[in-house]
């Protein structure tokens, strides 16, 4: 979490909450597992910068972790903006920069319905296909500034 791999009084230079789930999704989007190490103190305290990180991390995987539990490499690798994830018949799009427009042009078929997945509702986001591609039009602006996750229902 931050740049030692056990507790050292001297290393303050801690990794943001939005750096670590990132990386968390990176990971998994590889087909990856992401261990942590967290080094407590000589009194066996764990750092506070540690549990804040942690609870960040906690609190995001409690809205995404459909996401990320049990799912497998997602099949778009290689995108500098998002990362995706994916279980039999779910593509998850982890979307990292957002577009202005809100258009998120992908190259994958079969779409048949997206939707955000923090969104309780399931409210259906458009989606229209070209060809190899797909688009989803998506909010104007990031709903999670860290990492917006669009589930993608294929047919």
């Amino acid at each position: 979490i931050n740049d030692s791999w056990g507790f050292k009084h001297y290393d303050h230079n801690w990794k943001s909450s939005a750096d670590l789930i990132r990386k968390l999704v990176d990971i998994v989007s590889k087909g990856g597992n992401y261990l942590l190490n967290v080094g407590p103190t000589a009194e066996g305290v764990i750092p506070a910068p540690s549990v804040d990180r942690l609870e960040a991390m906690g609190a995001w995987l409690a809205v995404n972790g459909e996401s990320i539990y049990e799912t497998t490499a997602g099949p778009l690798q290689g995108l500098d903006w998002c990362r995706t994830t994916s279980r039999p018949g779910t593509v998850y799009l982890h979307v990292f920069d957002w577009p202005a427009d809100g258009l998120l042009d992908i190259d994958l078929t079969r779409v048949a319905r997206a939707y955000l997945l923090a969104d309780d509702g399931q409210a259906a986001l458009p989606v229209a296909g070209q060809g190899t591609r797909t688009q989803v039009r998506a909010p104007h602006t990031a709903p999670d500034p860290i990492d917006t996750v669009v589930v993608l229902e294929l047919e």
